[in-house]
């Protein structure tokens, strides 16, 4: 594993990083707890010591069940515990709130969910439309003075939205979707960068397409993730994504089978504007192998090809 300097914040992170939105469940396959838990496991054995989490994933279930997974292991003080603030997942919808009392509430019950008396990062989901930046930002700031949470950071929040929130709180990081089907927030990790701002960049492996896995155009369900957040499982998109996997196929045929996943890490690691790269998986034997992609790295001429073949798509 290796590790970065988180921002400003001081923390030394691992590039890679657990994001627990499919262990939530909701909107993603369903496997019993222990294999959940077993891939949280899996990922602090492989040198991974940050987990990302939200009380947005399927009511708390995710934060509960990291909580639970890392109390059992006996390694708080050896994780940074990152959960978020402003969303909730409630009869099956997602609905924000970013009202004062809602967000102290929320952070008490994350503390409870994940069996701690801090979180070290503290990350207001979206954007918020029912209460003002002023009145959201101003309650993570009472959290931290209080000690309840270290660091504040912003989840998919424009360039603009970044510098507004900034004139009522700490900013420290910032978390937005990246991946080589994603690249419309390089923008924002570019402004972070510049401004010594720490990124975490979610959906790495493209809810799972870039590992490779999917090859058959199919339907979902109305909120599988697949169906409702990730567009690329659905045309247009899908297709361009066929022909991309086709070049890394090659990439992975000329150094002896290496997985599409371990590319697909690669590939994003390999920007100076990503400070970590969230991976999602319920399973040990994946946690291993996307942890395996740190062991070696793509040479300039794979990187060239892979960015010429998304220019060449369209994508």
């Amino acid at each position: 594993m290796r590790y970065k300097v988180f921002g400003k914040t001081g923390l030394e992170v691992s590039e890679l990083c657990l994001g627990t939105w499919g262990i939530g469940g909701a909107g993603w396959d369903q496997n019993p707890e222990e294999t959940k838990m077993d891939a949280i496991r899996a990922s602090f054995e492989q040198g991974v010591n940050i987990f990302d989490t939200a009380p947005a994933y399927n009511a708390g279930a995710a934060e509960r069940i990291l909580g639970e997974t890392l109390e059992k292991m006996g390694v708080r003080k050896d994780v940074i515990l990152s959960t978020k603030c402003g969303n909730d997942f409630v009869n099956g919808q997602y609905v924000h709130c970013g009202k004062r009392d809602h967000i102290l509430a929320q952070c008490d019950a994350s503390l409870r969910n994940l069996r701690t008396d801090y979180i070290d990062l503290y990350i207001l989901h979206w954007p918020q439309d029912d209460a003002t930046p002023e009145e959201t930002l101003g309650a993570m700031m009472e959290l931290k003075k209080a000690g309840k949470v270290r660091f504040l950071g912003l989840s998919n929040h424009s360039v603009a939205q970044m510098e507004e929130a900034a004139k009522y709180a700490d900013i420290d990081f910032i978390q937005v979707q990246y991946s080589m089907l994603e690249r419309e927030r390089e923008v924002e990790m570019k402004y972070a960068e510049a401004h010594g701002m720490a990124t975490m960049g979610y959906g790495v492996l493209g809810g799972g397409l870039l590992t490779g896995r999917y090859r058959e155009l199919r339907t979902y369900e109305t909120m599988d993730s697949r169906n409702r957040f990730y567009k690329f499982f659905r045309e247009p998109g899908w297709s361009k994504a066929q022909k991309l996997l086709g070049v890394m196929d090659e990439i992975s045929a000329a150094r002896g089978g290496v997985p599409l996943s371990e590319i697909a890490v690669n590939w994003a690691l390999q920007k100076s504007f990503l400070t970590t790269a969230l991976f999602g998986t319920q399973h040990r034997a994946r946690a291993i192998e996307n942890c395996h992609a740190l062991d070696w790295t793509l040479s300039d001429a794979d990187i060239a090809t892979l960015d010429q073949a998304l220019v060449e798509f369209g994508i």
